[in-house]
Order: C-alpha cells, then sequence, then structure tokens
C-alpha cells in the first residue's frame, strides 16, 4: 500500500527537524516490513507560518524526497489546513494518515492504523487510552464537550481529535462535503465505511507552545457545535414556551391576587422578570444570528484554502 502522512503545521519550527527524524524512521521500519510501498510520503502542510516553518519544509524536501510539502497563501486554521492536506494527496495514495506535527500523537500507534487498514477498515481512529497528562480544567472540559456534543446528536468518536488513516475512498467521500464551517471530527464519521479505533498514550509536547489556548478551544467547541446540530434553536423555542407558559401562570397568579383586593407588593419582581426575559430574548437572537452568519458564509462559496505551492 502507499501511505502518506499529512501533518498540518503553523510556526513548528522548534520540533519539525525532530518530528521528520522520527516519522522517517517509522516509514523505514513499516516499508521493511513490507507493509508500505517506498512510494509512501510524509507531507508537511504550511497553515501561513511566521516563522521558519515553510523554510524547513523545503530543506527537508530537498534533502529527502521522502517529504513533500504544502504551503497555503495565507493561515486558514487547523481543519482547512489538515483539509488542504487530505484533498491534495488523496489520489496519489491507498490510505492518509493525519497527525498533529507536535509529537503528542503517538507515532507508534500508526503500525496498528496500518494493520486495521490491511485488514479491511477504510477508516481508522486513533483514540486517547486516557487523559491523566491533562491539567482537572482540561480534562473536565474535553469530557464535558464529548458529552454535550452526543447529547446535540452530533456522532463523535469519544477522545478523538484528528489523529485517524482514512482509505482514499473515504477522502474521495469526504471530498463532496461543500460546507466551509469546517468539523472535520464530525464530518469523518457521516461518511461511513468500516471503520475501527486504536488505542495510544498522548504524549507531552516536544517543544514550542500549544497552538490551541482556552479561547481557541472554546471557538473550536462552539464551531463544533453550531456546525453539526440545529438543537440549540429548538431549544430556543422549547426556552421561549416554557418562559410564555410561566408568564400565564403569573397572569392567573395577578388575576387572583386582585379579585381578593391584595395588592401585588413592590417592583423587585415586574424588574426581574423584565431583565431575565430581556436576557432570554438577546440570547434566543444570538444564537440564532450564528447559524444565519453560517449560512452567510456558506452562500459565498469562498475557498476554504488556497494552495500557494506543492514540492512533490
Amino acid at each position: 500500500m502507499i501511505l502518506y502522512l499529512v501533518l498540518p503545521c503553523y510556526n513548528e519550527e522548534e520540533v519539525l527537524p525532530e518530528t521528520a527524524k522520527r516519522l522517517k524512521e517509522k516509514m523505514e521500519t513499516l516499508e521493511e516490513a513490507g507493509k508500505i510501498s517506498k512510494e509512501s510520503r510524509v507531507v508537511f502542510v504550511n497553515d501561513g507560518s511566521k516563522d521558519r516553518t515553510w523554510e524547513i519544509i523545503e530543506s527537508l524536501h530537498e534533502r529527502d524526497k521522502l517529504f513533500r510539502g504544502i504551503c497555503l497563501s495565507r493561515n486558514r486554521g487547523h481543519q482547512n489546513a489538515l483539509l488542504a492536506g487530505l484533498m491534495t494527496v488523496r489520489e496519489e495514495c491507498d490510505a492518509v494518515i493525519s497527525m498533529d506535527a507536535d509529537l503528542q500523537d503517538d507515532i507508534g500507534a500508526v503500525d496498528e492504523m496500518v494493520d486495521r487498514y490491511l485488514e479491511g477498515y477504510e477508516v481508522v481512529y486513533g483514540v486517547r487510552s486516557s487523559r491523566k497528562k491533562d491539567t482537572f480544567f482540561k480534562r473536565s472540559t474535553a469530557q464535558f464537550f464529548y458529552r454535550f456534543m452526543k447529547m446535540m446528536g452530533v456522532e463523535v468518536v469519544y477522545n478523538h481529535a484528528d489523529y485517524r488513516l482514512m482509505s482514499s475512498r473515504a477522502l474521495e467521500a469526504l471530498s463532496h462535503f461543500e460546507e466551509v464551517n469546517l468539523f472535520l471530527r464530525g464530518l469523518v464519521p457521516l461518511v461511513g465505511f468500516k471503520s475501527t479505533t486504536v488505542t495510544y498514550e498522548r504524549g507531552e509536547r516536544f517543544a514550542g507552545k500549544s497552538k490551541y489556548p482556552l479561547r481557541k478551544m472554546l471557538s473550536f467547541a462552539f464551531e463544533g457545535i453550531t456546525s453539526m446540530s440545529v438543537k440549540p434553536i429548538r431549544w430556543i423555542t422549547i426556552l421561549g414556551l416554557l418562559v410564555f407558559t410561566a408568564s400565564i401562570g403569573i397572569l392567573i397568579y395577578s388575576i387572583i391576587r386582585y379579585a381578593m383586593g391584595q395588592t401585588i407588593p413592590g417592583w423587585t419582581f415586574l424588574a426581574v422578570s423584565i431583565w431575565a426575559l430581556g436576557g432570554i430574548q438577546l440570547l434566543a437572537v444570538g444564537v440564532i444570528g450564528e447559524y444565519i452568519g453560517k449560512i452567510y458564509l456558506e452562500t459565498k462559496k469562498r475557498p476554504k484554502y488556497i494552495v500557494s505551492a506543492y514540492l512533490k
């Protein structure tokens, strides 16, 4: 089989030399074992990096044809960069494994992914065996995210990020999903085909800083929810019905109190009601506006990425 490894890179000059070294050793081991062809490649996708990332990729390519490079015209974000790599190479190989360039994904799991592919699986998900190395906050929020996505009706693989193997046939099917608002963890399960999982222990970042601070993580989670589910809008409808029902109850209570000659005390209740209803309305408008904004972006049909260079 011809196997390609695709790694999105954004300001990864500190880790790329070591990443390239380890991936070369892994590819050579797989080739010697007769599991992959000598035509297999490692493809780094430069997502508009501001450091020497692209220069290093060019240097790696010049020294060893095992390494290839794709350079995007500007920074488009991790999901778009990953998709750019997958779509660019999908017709050149039998399967692609996507992973991060920071060496946190266990390269050792590649062997088992290849074995599962050779057994007939077309999508193999890399799933973390545990989150012991995460902080309590990160572990708790991650677990909440996966549970919440499931509650939203989104089919996602628990504890799976973007470390996965996809066959060329699965990638061809993925290419027919044309939405601009990308959430690959939710889209890939929709592709279907025979799939399985392999577990691995996620390590510490080899060098450099994480490209996913809390702000980006929250933005990514919100993107996933609103891209894959309409339940938030339905919840607003249910909330509106509940508030309306409560207001009818308050009206009946007020009429009864008036008939009994009892004055409804103070303005506190009225003020709280106005602020509560106002807040609910603003929240509803905000959520609906988010969906309308996504529709607006989808109708423009702007390209998700533009490849400025491809080092073959």
